[in-house]
């Protein structure tokens, strides 16, 4: 994965997270943090909302990440795909430490922690050509 994408995934926290479960999209925003050992953002969510009865049916996910700018020079941002999954057992308890240190105040909600695991990443790095893009996708080998 580029360097310019790892640093912008990592830098911001804001994902838009787009789902879809029987031909009904859905959109909501969420606060994550990227793995980059796993190539996957984490995110902490009700089982109650919306996009999560969409994900656990249909796990396969789009998402937007973007720096808001007038300053045509200094657009970023990426567009994801990928796929949901629950956190649990050993991979929730390693989770949780990384989530809770960026956002400790999760810790009153006793967040349910899910995955998702990146397929597809797209850029637009406007800083370093106008239209630049960079794109990663997952090795399926």
């Amino acid at each position: 994965m580029d360097k310019s994408i790892i640093e912008f995934i990592s830098e911001h926290h804001l994902l838009t997270l787009a789902t879809s479960n029987n031909n009904i999209p859905y959109c909501c925003n969420v606060y994550y943090v990227f793995n980059q050992q796993t190539n996957s953002l984490i995110f902490a969510s009700d089982g109650k909302t919306i996009h999560v009865q969409h994900f656990t049916e249909n796990p396969k996910v789009a998402g937007t990440v973007a720096l808001e700018t007038l300053d045509i020079e200094k657009i970023q941002g990426v567009q994801l795909l990928g796929e949901v999954s629950e956190l649990i057992g050993e991979e929730f308890q390693n989770a949780k430490k990384h989530y809770l240190k960026l956002f400790p105040y999760a810790e009153k909600m006793d967040p349910k922690l899910w995955e998702m695991k990146l397929t597809f990443i797209k850029m637009t790095h406007n800083k370093l050509s106008f239209g630049k893009k960079l794109v990663w996708e997952e090795n399926h080998q």
